[in-house]
């Protein structure tokens, strides 16, 4: 039986993460410091024989007592509202954190998987992004907290690839949706689906021209686990390319939903990417990969989710 770490363990990707990894047989340390996952999303899984967790913040020093044969680095928060507020810590469990992840990975010879995300293309100038395209950050703006710390990880990972020969993989992970996000997150989807169901208007930023391209967690996570069984060292993409604007996305929530929601228009915050679709050419070569499940289907599942939410319940009053 393999041994896995998972960091970020109590967060939306992570908690998936540890089920599929209690699915395939492997033992599982959950590791997080709760600053934004929940132990909601893991709850289930406190009576598991083969789980454990550790309530730890990786950006100190991490210790995990026996042998690990694998390590999966999903720490750090992960939505523009929680990297805005807490940019000090984000810069830190991308730098500091992935630094101990990699020493502890080397002591315990294990090979370590690091969560990148399209960010390190920031704005992009080239569409759809493949992994060989180096980006357009700009460093020093309000996104540069997350995205430089993105950039930083893949840098360390590979320099512990090449000059300690460490096992590593990297996957850039683009939008993903699914059951157990946070509807506070600030992320188009839940918030999308939130005003929703609270039958508010639906809150789009600048003119809704500007792309994203939304994978199913399901799909996500088989991609990942490819991955890391792969013998690819260099980062993949691993995405949806269905693209679709903004305001076409609010309105097929709008249309989902039932709601007599409109459409309203804010100012468009600094450094938002205009465009956003992964080029997953390298995923289908290397991995056989490429997502199975369309954008409607798991956007039902992903807003009966929500409805089944304590805050969505019909108030039953108190009988005295």
């Amino acid at each position: 039986m393999n041994r896995v770490l998972i960091t970020g363990a109590a967060g939306f990707l992570g908690s998936h993460l540890c089920d599929r990894f209690i699915a395939e047989g492997n033992q599982v340390i959950g590791m997080d410091n709760l600053l934004t996952g929940s132990l909601k999303n893991i709850e289930h899984l406190f009576s598991h024989k083969h789980f454990v967790f550790y309530h730890h913040d990786v950006s100190k020093f991490v210790h995990v007592p026996g042998e690990l044969d694998y390590i999966l680095h999903f720490a750090s928060p992960a939505s523009p509202i929680d990297y805005l507020k807490m940019p000090i810590q984000t810069l830190k469990v991308g730098s500091l954190g992935t630094h101990n992840l990699l020493g502890l990975a080397k002591a315990k010879k294990a090979r370590i998987l690091v969560a990148s995300t399209s960010e390190v293309y920031g704005d992009p100038h080239v569409h759809p992004q493949h992994e060989e395209y180096w980006g357009n950050v700009n460093p020093v703006g309000p996104r540069g907290v997350y995205d430089e710390a993105k950039r930083f990880q893949e840098a360390i990972t590979m320099a512990y690839h090449n000059y300690h020969g460490l096992e590593t993989r990297i996957v850039r992970i683009f939008n993903t949706y699914g059951p157990r996000m946070r509807l506070d997150d600030g992320r188009a989807l839940p918030a999308f689906m939130g005003q929703a169901l609270h039958s508010e208007n639906i809150t789009v930023f600048g003119d809704g021209s500007q792309t994203r391209s939304f994978c199913y967690i399901d799909d996500l996570v088989e991609g990942i686990y490819r991955l890391l069984m792969s013998d690819y060292v260099n980062p993949v993409n691993i995405g949806n390319p269905a693209e679709i604007s903004i305001k076409d996305f609010a309105e097929e929530i709008v249309k989902l939903s039932g709601t007599s929601s409109k459409i309203v228009y804010k100012e468009l915050p600094v450094d938002d990417p205009k465009q956003r679709r992964p080029d997953i050419s390298k995923a289908k070569e290397i991995l056989g990969w490429e997502p199975k499940v369309s954008r409607l289907e798991g956007l039902r599942i992903t807003f009966h989710y929500f409805q089944t939410l304590p805050e969505f319940q019909p108030k039953t009053e108190s009988v005295s």
